[in-house]
């Protein structure tokens, strides 16, 4: 008679501490509530503006690699399920209706009737059974690991859409710069244009002005291209069905370098390397298990109509099965050096990533140190360019100055404000990689 695997029944009480399973852990939280997205106008038909919480927020509930690891914590939750029925008791039900072309007789005895049904049930308990039960709890481990590679995938989503959320500031800080640069070279442009129809300036300082006018003007359509396919990225990121724009934020960062050498200790890649030692570690403790013998029960009750000579119309019967693993080929051998490998392979990783946490954490304040003078330095040049800007209008209007020189002037400041919108994005960016080291991201 068959003996198959079933369904679970309270009586593995053997092991409570193996057998048991702990409560289910918790599910990851909902992100926040998705915000309203405003409407407001910066040129022709803006694209909604959301606030950079919201959304890292929102790439957190929608962006496919977030949704994926979410996923993966529920299919490490699933393989729990299917790993702990090996350590349950199962019970599965058969019937069997069986038809001969006739009745089998001996000495005038019928052995087997023409038609027969029977039915039974089998019941099997693990009773000692080390092995499965040290697999139960190895992959309650690797539902550790996922959700530990979730977090780190939450941070790494949360890190790309803060650097598209600040390329677009940058690009409207650029487009800032560039449309002052046209207003600028229009007022020029005017400027010439009225002296040379009042008889006063000539055609070629006209032509210049207008020429420059006209390469700012290309500048500020190209720049405003550029921010409509930033826009578009972040929207991807996010994901929404469209372009997302940006306001100004600010990012705090942490006010000390051993401040930020801690956070970095914690942060998500670092504990779910840490996760990952101690799931190889713990599959190298229970390498025992696969040594020890096992011990199964079963129990079989059986109805058979019509009863023969070998088979009572009821019954049952009862085992006990014990195994004992005595040699299979080295196969166990092999299985241990393989986790001892495993497990020297993730404290490798660990120390990797460790290392890479400490030095992300300096290079980034020594890149915050740096960007913030090149800031003030950017800054301070843009007010000397704005000034010797002045100067050049006064002087060319008092006649000491050409328009060549005038034009000059025009480029110095265009590139002095552009350069110093490129540096505040450098310490935008400064600071966020400073959250990226730290692990304050999300």
């Amino acid at each position: 008679m068959r003996l198959l695997p079933v369904l679970a029944v309270p009586l593995l009480v053997a092991s409570p501490a193996l057998a048991q399973d702990a409560p289910a852990p918790a599910r990851p939280d909902p992100a926040p509530p998705q915000p309203e997205l405003p409407h407001v106008q910066l040129e022709g038909d803006a694209p909604p503006t959301v606030t950079l919480t919201s959304a890292i927020a929102m790439a957190l509930a929608r962006n496919p690699t977030a949704i994926t690891a979410y996923a993966e914590i529920e299919r490490a939750r699933a393989l729990v399920e299917q790993t702990r029925s090996s350590a349950l008791p199962t019970l599965f039900a058969y019937g069997t209706l069986t038809q001969l072309d006739g009745p089998r007789t001996f000495a005038g005895v019928v052995s087997l009737p023409q038609t027969g049904f029977q039915a039974n049930a089998a019941l099997t308990v693990p009773l000692v059974v080390p092995k499965p039960w040290a697999q139960w709890s190895q992959s309650k481990d690797q539902v550790d690991v996922a959700k530990s590679s979730a977090e780190d995938t939450r941070r790494v989503v949360a890190v790309a859409v803060a650097r598209a959320y600040l390329t677009v500031i940058a690009q409207k800080r650029v487009i800032d710069a560039v449309a002052r640069a046209r207003d600028t070279d229009r007022a020029h442009y005017d400027y010439a244009h009225q002296r040379f129809v009042g008889g006063v300036g000539n055609r070629i300082d006209e032509v210049r002005a207008h020429q420059q006018l006209q390469s700012d003007e290309a500048t500020v359509q190209q720049q405003y291209a550029n921010l409509a396919r930033d826009r578009e990225a972040l929207g991807v990121l996010v994901g929404v069905g469209g372009a997302v724009d940006a306001e100004e934020t600010a990012l705090a960062t942490p006010a000390s370098a051993q401040e930020a050498l801690a956070e970095a200790e914690r942060r998500s890649d670092v504990r779910a390397a840490n996760a990952r030692v101690k799931q190889a570690q713990h599959t190298v403790h229970d390498d025992w298990t696969d040594y020890s013998p096992y011990l199964v029960g079963s129990f079989v009750p059986f109805y058979q109509t019509p009863a023969t000579v070998t088979y009572p119309t009821t019954g049952w019967q009862a085992q006990l099965v014990l195994t004992i693993p005595l040699y299979d080929g080295g196969l166990r051998y092999g299985q241990e050096h393989e986790r001892a490998a495993n497990r020297d392979e993730a404290k490798a990783q660990l120390d990797g990533v460790l290392r890479q946490a400490r030095s992300d954490v300096r290079t980034a304040f020594e890149e915050l140190r740096r960007a913030d003078a090149a800031l003030a330095s950017s800054r301070e040049a843009a007010k000397l360019a704005e000034s010797a800007l002045e100067l050049a209008n006064i002087a060319y209007r008092a006649g000491a100055y050409t328009n060549i020189e005038v034009i000059d002037a025009e480029r110095t400041a265009r590139d002095a404000e552009t350069a110093v919108a490129v540096a505040e994005d450098g310490a935008r960016q400064a600071r966020l990689d400073m959250l990226a080291a730290t692990g304050r991201l999300p």
